[in-house]
């Protein structure tokens, strides 16, 4: 695959004052982002992964009982407090 980027004069300037190519420094960033997002527990990438993570949250949703708005004041969650 082949991408085109464009780097600013600055970046390139500090990159190669570093000793680096810059092509290879540009290639490391990118290979260490495909690595975080592979790696992260938990994250949602895609489209479809939000559609399945969304479809577990609500997997037995309507047997969750149903509260009243005077549940959710704020007095309510802070009771013990005057």
């Amino acid at each position: 695959m082949r991408i085109t980027v464009t780097i600013p004069d600055e970046l390139a300037a500090q990159v190669e004052a570093r000793g680096y190519a810059l092509e290879t420094y540009v290639t490391g960033l990118v290979e260490d982002a495909v690595r975080e997002i592979a790696v992260a527990p938990g994250r949602v990438g895609r489209p479809r992964d939000m559609s399945a993570f969304f479809e577990t949250m609500a997997t037995d949703s309507e047997t969750i009982p149903q509260l009243p708005d005077e549940a959710f004041t704020r007095e309510s969650f802070y009771r013990d407090r005057d």
